[in-house]
């Protein structure tokens, strides 16, 4: 199979779509690898190490819907038909204002699918697509596999280079809680977890059981239906990189899924 370049998270070219994507770019404004062209992409390039791919873009298509495509001939829709909660949100430019100057990387990019409609061979078969293309791990103990940028050497072999910066990665989750297709993106930030607790309070911001130690969760609006964009926003490591940033964690206590 031809090697996973590309991840793409693609809107339904309109207007408020335009405003979704320059929203995102505001966000994003200080992440240095995210270049943009005026209008219609984003592009999120891993800087570590030299020329490791997948790159992951946002952008217009004409399409009714939105969609995950990788250039391996995959395409991951909005499954599932029922409607999504009723919760607090907020608007992707009100994030962005909040988050100003304090978000200069990104961890992950990432999409949920229910385990109710996408049944354990479809999910079989699209993991091991995927792995069979990119350098993907498990996450261990959950279906939480992880695409981490490579070389291509790499790809052939293995991870041996533990560095900040193959980022950002791709998450798939066989979401066995959730009934409808969630999109996530996972920000790193410079604000502590009491900062970030007071500019999202319950219940514009959430903590994940079993997770709050690390991030913040924020729910953003839009227009799409049958879809949840959520933003996991992580606290500031002070005495990293940790073994999570740098990858080491996934390649030695997930392994490889070939």
């Amino acid at each position: 199979m031809a090697r996973l370049t590309e991840i793409a998270f693609c809107l339904p070219a309109t207007p408020l779509s335009e405003k979704f994507i320059s929203d995102l770019r505001t966000l994003l404004a200080d992440v240095a690898y995210a270049t943009s062209s005026p209008t219609d992409s984003l592009t999120l390039t891993p800087p570590a190490p030299s020329a490791a791919l997948p790159v992951t873009v946002f952008r217009l298509v004409d399409r009714s819907a939105p969609e995950v495509t990788l250039d391996i001939g995959r395409t991951i829709g909005v499954l599932g038909s029922d409607l999504v909660p009723d919760r607090d949100r907020v608007e992707l430019a009100d994030l962005a204002e909040r988050l100003a100057g304090s978000v200069k990387r990104i961890d992950h990019t990432g999409v949920n699918l229910p385990a109710q409609v996408v049944l354990t061979q479809e999910w079989d078969c699209l993991v091991q697509d995927i792995a069979a293309s990119a350098a993907m791990y498990r996450y261990p103990g959950e279906p939480w596999p992880f695409v981490l940028p490579s070389t291509g050497m790499e790809l052939e072999n293995d991870i041996h280079d533990f560095v900040v910066g193959r980022e950002p990665r791709f998450e798939l989750v066989h979401d066995t809680w959730n009934p409808y297709t969630t999109w996530q993106i996972a920000l790193w930030t410079t604000l502590t977890r009491t900062e970030l607790e007071q500019l999202f309070p319950d219940p514009v911001g959430i903590a994940i059981p079993g997770l709050e130690e690390f991030f913040r969760t924020v729910f953003v609006q839009h227009s799409w239906p049958n879809l949840e964009i959520r933003f996991d926003l992580c606290f500031r490591v002070d005495d990293g990189p940790s073994d999570w940033e740098t990858g080491e964690w996934l390649v030695t206590q997930g392994g490889r899924i070939r």
